[in-house]
């Protein structure tokens, strides 16, 4: 069995993921970083972007994560989002309809959140 982190990902409003893992994907300010057991410490920015973990069980669980914090020491991890949604709980249509009026607006943060939890969708 592979060696196991545990793995923290709370948006501003809710706790949105809780488990063991044994890789972490996810958008730094520095670029894009994984995390395994045993990494060393490290705290850093997070983009907007898909953060993507591989679960203990084997599975694959993708959030769709909008800014924040990361941390990392003594095997946790904590992904501390404004905002940040499971890639199964996005409504695909409604974020398409989203971007769309977003490109219409020339609103690029919301064009950014749609296209983010688009990502998300497709990174599942």
């Amino acid at each position: 069995m592979a060696a196991e982190l545990h793995v923290e990902l709370v948006a501003a409003d809710r706790s949105v993921w809780s488990g063991e893992a044994t890789l972490v994907v996810a958008r730094t300010t520095s670029g894009d970083i994984g995390v395994m057991a045993g990494h060393q410490p490290l705290l850093g920015v997070l983009e907007s972007g898909p953060v993507t973990i591989r679960t203990s069980e084997g599975g694959t669980v993708v959030a769709a994560v909008h800014g924040g914090f990361v941390s990392f020491a003594d095997n946790k991890l904590s992904l501390l989002a404004e905002i940040a949604e499971l890639s199964d709980e996005i409504d695909i249509e409604r974020a398409e309809r989203a971007l769309e009026r977003a490109k219409g607006e020339d609103d690029a943060s919301a064009e950014r959140r749609a296209d983010v939890r688009l990502r998300a969708v497709a990174a599942r």
